[in-house]
């Protein structure tokens, strides 16, 4: 008698089995296609290469003028920060 032990499932329902991954695991030891993987979707490119966090800290005047500000715009607090920032840098 095998095993029924069950791993979980994927995104389309399929349940993981013993049986099923190790179809998997000799389906990719034997070479994946590549174009047959669907690519996820991440954050959009925001400029010439990947971003990076800059955390600061802000007064709660401040803090509260970049909500109002992002909130009568439409955006966020972050792109507002943003903005600023390359006007007063005169950056990109």
């Amino acid at each position: 008698m095998t095993d029924n032990k069950s791993y979980g499932h994927t995104h389309n329902g399929t349940e993981l089995t013993e049986e099923v991954l190790d179809r998997m695991a000799s389906e990719a030891e034997a070479g994946l296609d590549l174009s047959k993987l669907r690519r996820r979707p991440g954050r959009p490119a925001m400029g010439s290469g990947p971003a990076d966090t800059l955390p600061v800290r802000l007064d709660p005047d401040l803090r509260r003028a970049v909500n109002e500000r992002a909130a009568a715009e439409h955006t966020t607090a972050s792109d507002v920060v943003r903005e600023a920032l390359r006007r007063y840098l005169k950056a990109g």
